[in-house]
């Protein structure tokens, strides 16, 4: 039965066959625009300061309140 917080199986899978941790694959497959873009998304530094809190929120990235706008990226993309 296919997970229901992955939007894309076959997504998902190409994610983890790369070296991806689960959660990682999840956190790409799940990022606005994913499905609509062919799975790529705007890089980081493209993203408004709201949005990349809005991922670090869902992703459950702790202290991202008080989080700059680089801090964010650099939290997004080593979680």
């Amino acid at each position: 039965m296919p997970d229901p917080v992955i939007k894309n199986e076959e997504q998902d899978q190409a994610h983890l066959k790369k070296g991806n941790s689960e959660e990682k694959s999840v956190s790409i497959d799940n990022t606005p625009d994913s499905e609509v873009r062919g799975g790529r998304t705007k890089i980081y530094e493209e993203w408004t300061k709201d949005e990349l809190y809005q991922q670090a929120k869902k992703v459950g990235i702790p202290g991202r309140s008080y989080m700059s706008k680089k801090n964010l990226i650099k939290s997004l993309r080593n979680n």
